[in-house]
């Protein structure tokens, strides 16, 4: 990618798409880094959903799980043991909530709280106190997030290392141990993996859902935090329900930059060719942001969440065969932690820049949160 493209992209990555689709007369986009992006809605909703587009395995666990049934069986039984804890999560917030400071930095945050909630979910209080440290150092560790910065990567794959070792050999002592009812996330994670799999790979997936649940969590949260602060300066509290500044927020600022397939045999799509292994993805943003499809599409309006009447195309977990298994349980996540949150509190933001910046998806550029009981 050429210096002034990646320029580009580093100051607005929304509105750089945005200008490639103003600039394109197709609904498929040609990317200066390679690769197509498909931004008419129904050509991404035939990509995201044709069987021609979705065989094999996804590429959510990489090369770490062997079949498509043990990746869908790993995520369903994740999301099932998310959905009992719902209740735990909800009084844990209690407390992290009282530990939250007056001005508090986001979106780290954000992804402290939802952390906060989840960490006996996770891994059970009865874990060594070790792995259990290791998993705290990881969240502001750069394992979460790809840092831009070499160094840091460097120390974030080191830590990384070590809770993958330190993981597996909990994996090792469970196994070695009676079978019994699901303590937490590795317990979920461990009963639906194949036997075969090493111990380190277990460990490996395990931190895969880790990252998956409380990274896009957080970040969710903190992009509802910071546009319903800008949409709504008055000291009256805010007129919308967390629910629909949530879903709006996934319309408005999704965190899942693309969604791609990989073309596995000669095909046509859109009126251009494509051979196999070249990549078409679908932008979310693009998808939310299509004029034809959403009524004042570029404006963060909740209040469209109760209005009759059809929406655009909505896909901020994907759509079709690879959709996000635990869509539902993280959008319960996210609107009880916004809910508690608010409760009793007025919130205000200082240092809000509604441009996302890129790490591993589009999150929030840093901003302050200033948060007053009532």
């Amino acid at each position: 990618m050429r210096t002034g493209y990646r320029r580009r992209l580093k100051r607005d990555p929304f509105e750089y798409l945005e200008d490639l689709r103003r600039r394109t007369a197709t609904g498929v986009i040609r990317l200066p880094w390679g690769g197509w992006c498909v931004s008419d809605p129904d050509l991404a909703n035939e990509l995201l959903r044709s069987p021609e587009f979705n065989t094999g395995t996804s590429g959510f666990f990489g090369d770490l799980l062997p079949t498509r049934t043990a990746q869908v069986a790993i995520g369903q039984a994740a999301r099932n043991l998310l959905r009992t804890r719902v209740s735990e999560y909800r009084d844990a917030l209690v407390g992290a909530l009282a530990d939250l400071p007056p001005a508090s930095g986001w979106p780290a945050a954000g992804a402290e709280l939802v952390y906060r909630g989840l960490a006996n979910v996770l891994l059970h209080p009865r874990t060594s106190a070790g792995t259990r440290r290791l998993m705290d150092q990881a969240l502001h560790g750069g394992v979460m997030f790809r840092s831009p910065h070499v160094w840091r990567r460097a120390r974030a794959e080191i830590l990384r290392g070590k809770l993958i070792a330190a993981v597996a050999e909990e994996v090792g002592w469970r196994r070695a141990g009676p079978a019994g009812q699901s303590r937490d996330v590795l317990d979920a994670v461990l009963g639906a993996c194949p036997d075969v799999l090493a111990d380190r790979t277990v460990a490996e997936v395990f931190l895969v859902l880790f990252r998956s649940i409380v990274a896009p969590v957080g970040s969710t949260l903190a992009w509802s935090v910071l546009l319903a602060c800008l949409h709504h300066t008055s000291d009256s509290p805010w007129p919308w329900p967390p629910a629909w500044i949530v879903r709006e927020a996934m319309r408005h600022r999704p965190m899942v930059w693309m969604v791609g397939r990989t073309v596995i045999r000669p095909a046509e799509f859109g009126g251009l060719p494509f051979e196999p292994g070249d990549v078409l993805s679908v932008s979310p943003f693009l998808v939310h942001h299509d004029q034809r499809r959403w009524a004042d599409a570029d404006v963060f309006r909740p209040e469209r969440w109760a209005e009759p009447g059809e929406r655009g195309p909505y896909v901020p977990f994907g759509a079709g065969p690879y959709s996000c298994v635990g869509a539902s349980v993280a959008l319960t996540l996210m609107t009880e932690t916004l809910a508690a949150l608010t409760r009793d509190a007025r919130l205000t933001v200082t240092g809000a820049d509604a441009r996302p910046a890129m790490a591993e998806g589009a999150v929030p550029r840093p901003f302050t949160v200033l948060r007053t009981l009532t």
